[in-house]
């Protein structure tokens, strides 16, 4: 890949769309970053995040929401970028239920508008986030591309799956090289706010109670943030190509189009149990629990099937949870200048 050229990143402030354009940026690329900096989350995290991409000449900025079609065209008209990476979107299961309009806007109007600047100002290829959520009420592990993922159980992950569909319309209708990747319960340094991993240790900081749902019984695949930009690095120069083979009984994440959906995770599902008592090791303190009944939109366990990004692009999550929650947490400790 040319490195002279510009990769788009949307979503350039939020957590992976920070991380990825981090590791753009120090090896080599140029960085068009957009982002509409909403108040979802804690805004001076995102300013902050904003500050550290800044320090590189190659990264241009722009405050833009993609559910803005014209501000979306100036962008790719402007820049023209080779490669696409979409992390642009209204994140956050529960909250879109309280908030439905606010996941049409970002995570339907605005991924149409991209889809149609991709068209209209062709690109090599077009990543996006998609979502573990889609698998939304399967009940067979490992989760697998290969599965059907029609029965969603939250808002949010009826528009990832809408996304994964649109995406793989324009690929067929108009030959864009599309990729989706369903992320599994990402965490680290930078993270977000309103997940559970940073309002626990927020709390347990605080001495506050943290609260857990369906009395503990729950299991996440969690994945590091490093390993999560590895694999998106890794598939930028490899976009999918038209599976001649393909049919329904054969459907491994691919299609007759040039499109691709892959699971990134660690592949390996923690108990919620240990995860705290792991995150109480690292803080140093003792969480006082508050043991409560299972929330609307959630599942009981995510495990990701990683084979396709294995084998496609040889995706090996190294990082252990012990080791990640530590550098999370020291992160943290640094960030808000918290003392055990």
């Amino acid at each position: 890949m040319n490195k002279n050229k510009k990769i788009l990143v949307t979503g350039a402030a939020g957590f992976i769309g920070w991380h990825i354009s981090i590791q753009l940026l120090k090896n080599g690329f140029g960085v068009v970053g957009i982002d509409n900096l909403n108040d979802y989350y804690d805004v001076s995290l995102k300013a902050d995040r904003l500050r550290e991409l800044r320090k590189f000449k190659s990264f241009i900025f722009h405050k833009i929401d993609i559910k803005e079609k014209e501000l979306t065209d100036n962008i790719f008209e402007t820049y023209r970028p080779e490669y696409v990476v979409h992390l642009a979107a209204q994140a956050g299961v529960r909250h879109s239920i309280d908030n439905p309009y606010k996941y049409l806007d970002s995570n339907l109007i605005g991924f149409m508008n991209v889809l149609e600047a991709c068209r209209n100002y062709p690109v090599k290829q077009l990543i996006y986030a998609s979502s573990s959520s889609v698998y939304g009420g399967n009940t067979i592990t490992p989760f697998s591309t290969s599965h059907k993922a029609d029965h969603p159980v939250s808002l949010y992950a009826a528009t990832k799956k809408t996304n994964e569909l649109l995406a793989h319309t324009y690929s067929h209708l108009y030959g864009i090289p599309t990729t989706g990747l369903r992320f599994f319960t990402v965490y680290g340094p930078w993270g977000r706010p309103d997940m559970a991993y940073f309002k626990f240790t927020k709390y347990i900081y605080e001495g506050r109670s943290i609260d857990i749902y369906n009395h503990g019984e729950m299991e996440r695949d969690f994945t590091y943030i490093d390993d999560v930009t590895e694999g998106i690095y890794g598939l930028i120069e490899k976009p999918p190509v038209p599976d001649a083979a393909w049919d329904e009984s054969n459907d491994n994440g691919g299609s007759f189009a040039p499109y691709k959906v892959y699971n990134i995770g660690k592949g390996n599902p923690e108990k919620l149990e240990r995860f705290i008592s792991l995150l109480e090791e690292k803080i140093g303190k003792k969480a006082k629990r508050n043991y409560m009944a299972m929330q609307p939109g959630d599942v009981l366990k995510t495990y990701a099937d990683i084979s396709g990004l294995e084998s496609d692009i040889g995706f090996k999550p190294k990082t252990s949870l012990e080791e990640g929650l530590e550098k999370f947490v020291d992160w943290y400790r640094k960030y808000y200048k918290t003392v055990s």
